[in-house]
């Protein structure tokens, strides 16, 4: 009872109308720092949602997506982004995460390995992977099997942390958690991902394409909406099989 008492005395602190969250619809006077070391203007007071987050909401709501009658398959899906696209009146949605001892998961999330999905090609009009191959070992296995589960003409939202060297980091030698976290920026990741990223997913069959959504908002948008003003938004594409490169 203490506890429901002082989140709604902090939650009626924190709303206003500087920000917006376009997952929860509420304002509040700003987004909170975030992360380890802390981001400003990070997190929204009231669903937890994260830049990304709002950048990939943004995206979806400018393209219409999804729509009645998709299928949608969300890997490890934060929960304000979730409850988002359910909400989708008409749609098939599909959570599934790697289940680990000691963690709880929404109901309804099924245990999933990305490198050898339990779903048949061409089953979904829209997957969403965010901030999760930088954990997967055989990351390339991870980004073919998306490709074959998404449909011709289909959109995969495909996130991952970069950084500016042209080139990916990584190492199977290197399991030391502080090592980890020095080279790959956390303790769990196993790769730092380079410029050269969206190669990856062109060898795994996507077409790919890499936008800046905070650029094509005027800035007082970009803080409105706490987005990132650099952030990109990988999109990986499908065509027809007689379209695609031969391996």
């Amino acid at each position: 009872m203490l506890g429901a008492l002082k989140r709604w005395l902090r939650h009626r602190a924190l709303r206003g109308n500087a920000v917006h969250c376009p997952l929860c619809g509420q304002g509040a006077v700003a987004f909170l720092p975030s992360g380890d070391p802390p981001r400003p203007h990070a997190l929204c007071p009231f669903c937890g949602s994260l830049e990304r987050t709002r950048m990939m909401a943004l995206a979806l709501h400018q393209r219409g997506l999804p729509r009645a009658g998709q299928h949608v398959l969300h890997v490890a899906p934060d929960r304000s982004l979730r409850e988002r696209i359910r909400a989708t009146p008409g749609i098939t949605y599909t959570a599934g995460d790697k289940k680990e001892p000691g963690y709880t998961y929404p109901p309804g999330t099924m245990d999933l390995d990305v490198t050898a999905l339990p779903f048949p090609a061409d089953r979904f009009d829209l997957v969403i992977c965010s901030h999760v191959l930088e954990h997967v070992p055989d990351d390339r296995t991870a980004m073919r099997e998306l490709f074959r589960v998404l449909r011709p003409g289909g959109l995969a939202i495909l996130l991952v942390p970069m950084s500016a060297r042209p080139t990916t980091d990584e190492d199977p030698a290197v399991t030391d958690p502080q090592e980890r976290r020095r080279r790959f920026g956390q303790h769990d990741h196993v790769r730092l991902y380079g410029r050269d990223y969206p190669d990856r997913l062109r060898a795994a069959g996507f077409t790919v394409t890499v936008e800046q959504p905070a650029q094509q908002l005027p800035p007082t948008d970009v803080f409105r909406f706490g987005l990132k003003a650099d952030e990109d938004l990988v999109l990986g594409t499908k065509g027809p099989a007689s379209e695609r490169p031969r391996s």
